[in-house]
């Protein structure tokens, strides 16, 4: 199977330089072939491929760019076959919005800025790994800040390296060779994901929302109002840019990590089979109509309801766990789960679920995480 594992480079100031290099690389040889193609395209000739385009850049080295002997050249191709795949989706979506099976844009390619952010470039063929360092192409070896994570015996069959609010990472495609996981033999888990508490499991556990955003957002605004209100072109907004770029980040990567940390300990990847759950139950929300209340968007947002999702189905996978994903119409919160009885007048202010049938009372997450593990 192909795994990808990302690590935060340690670079100094002359490798980072060339890093700086490549990206800028990568983007022209992409803004180039977008021009080239648009230019075919309006003078009725057939569109050039990754591998004419690439032809017609080496053919621009000896006059137009020599700086292209600087980089290697892995940044000139792989960006030409990531346009070609951009146009591939493209004709995809368009095809698909005439059956009148795709609702939404077809994503027509755009020429990439700098300004927007510097970018990154893949690398194929030599490439080394090291418990402290990697080896690229032209790069040469590059230190990491993390040792011993990245797979050693392992067929590499790409690197790509990107800038994030001015620090730099390294991602590795690894294609790797694992027997398949015993079926897991332990108790189903019901998942109810919220917006106060990320996640509530049936067996009574509870996921705290560290709800990044929400703690965050004054201090996000009056960075983007200074951001603002500096002068373009000039250092102080540069400056003023790269502290928004990095409080973004720090809540990203604030989020990101709590919902790995849910769904590592849910899927329990590293017990024994009759520890980890045989099944797991999820509901199939409707994400994209949840955002459309303007009263709980933000909040929604916030959770990563549909990341949390992604990363409970592929850990499933490689854990031999059974995902099941139950209907967005499934009553779960109006559902008594002892007896079965339906409260339809249940709003979203109702945070505790009483029974008049039994007269159970229940909070409301939990007894929606009962009424989903009852679907396994």
């Amino acid at each position: 199977m192909a795994r990808g594992y990302r690590v935060e480079l340690d670079l100094n100031n002359t490798q980072q330089t060339l890093c700086r290099k490549h990206a800028g690389a990568a983007r022209w040889a992409y803004n180039y072939g977008l021009r080239r193609k648009q230019a075919c395209y309006k003078a009725g000739q057939p569109t050039p491929s990754a591998i004419d385009l690439h032809r017609e850049i080496n053919a621009l080295k000896h006059s137009e760019i020599p700086w292209a002997y600087e980089v290697s050249k892995c940044a000139f191709q792989e960006a030409l076959r990531d346009l070609d795949q951009a146009f591939k989706h493209f004709f995809r979506k368009c095809r698909l919005k005439k059956e009148g099976t795709w609702k939404g844009t077809c994503g027509y390619p755009h020429f990439k800025s700098r300004k927007k952010a510097i970018g990154g470039a893949r690398f194929t063929g030599s490439i080394r790994v090291f418990p402290d360092a990697i080896q690229l192409p032209r790069l040469g070896m590059l230190r990491l800040k993390e040792h011993g994570y990245f797979p050693l015996n392992s067929k590499i069959s790409s690197a790509t390296i990107h800038e994030q609010a001015g620090r730099w990472f390294v991602s590795i495609c690894v294609h790797e060779e694992k027997e398949a996981s015993q079926p897991a033999t332990g108790e189903a888990i019901g998942v109810d994901l919220g917006v106060r508490m990320l996640a509530t499991l049936s067996d009574g556990r509870t996921f705290e929302n560290p709800k990044a955003l929400r703690k965050k957002i004054t201090a996000l605004k009056r960075a983007s109002r200074r951001h603002s209100r500096k002068h373009k072109g000039s250092a102080n907004r540069q400056k003023a840019r790269m502290r928004l770029a990095r409080m973004h980040a720090r809540i990203a990567h604030v989020r990101q990590d709590a919902l790995h940390q849910a769904t590592a300990q849910i899927v329990a990847r590293s017990k024994p089979n009759q520890e980890r759950p045989r099944v797991i139950v999820l509901e199939d929300l409707h994400i994209a109509g949840m955002l459309k209340n303007r009263r709980l968007a933000r909040a929604i947002a916030d959770v990563g309801m549909y990341e949390f999702k992604r990363q409970i189905l592929y850990k499933a996978e490689q854990a031999g766990v059974k995902v099941v994903l139950a209907s967005r119409w499934e009553p779960s919160s109006k559902t008594c789960s002892c007896c079965g009885w339906v409260n339809e007048a249940l709003t979203l202010s109702d945070r505790v679920f009483a029974c008049l049938e039994c007269g159970s009372v229940l909070d409301r997450d939990s007894n929606a995480a009962r009424n989903l593990v009852a679907l396994a």
